[in-house]
């Protein structure tokens, strides 16, 4: 279900993206507006479920976790009891940032991030303990050229 929002929401919802921690105040200033507007709107928009949680972004290379891998991985297995366990295992692997259902060749698409190659390797063994898997390509990522939250509003 879309929702329908105009081009204060959107001024909006550019803010929040670029810094949720701003004032009511500051974002009111920056999209020509005042401050109750400004909440309601985003109340609106909250209950419409556009805008979830709020977080903070971490550099995770300062925080000792320098290696992002892209795994590939492909199954034999399409049976909707494979398929949970194997979603619960990812779901509890703090270490997979994204994962993707793909359509095509591969079947899975995992963004890894770890500290190196070793703690890369103790995760592999790990999933494939818990899980059967046909097979996996791990893409280690040489540089992050383009990282962002933002959608094209």
């Amino acid at each position: 279900m879309t929702v329908r929002i105009d081009d204060m929401d959107r001024k909006i919802l550019s803010q929040l993206q670029e810094d949720a921690s701003q004032s009511l105040d500051e974002i009111a200033r920056k999209v020509g507006s005042s401050k109750t507007p400004v909440w309601n709107r985003i109340r609106k928009m909250k209950e419409a479920g556009l805008i979830g949680r709020q977080t903070v972004l971490l550099d995770p290379e300062a925080l000792g976790l320098e290696a992002c891998f892209f795994v590939l991985i492909r199954t034999s297995e399409h049976e909707a009891d494979w398929q949970n366990r194997f979603l619960n295992a990812l779901r509890a692997r703090p270490e997979v940032l994204e994962a993707h259902r793909l359509a095509g060749d591969i079947d899975y698409i995992l963004k890894v991030r770890v500290p190196n190659a070793r703690a890369y390797d103790a995760f592999y063994q790990a999933l494939i303990s818990e899980v059967k898997i046909h097979n996996v390509t791990a893409l280690l990522s040489m540089e992050e050229i383009k990282s962002t939250t933002l959608l094209p509003l």
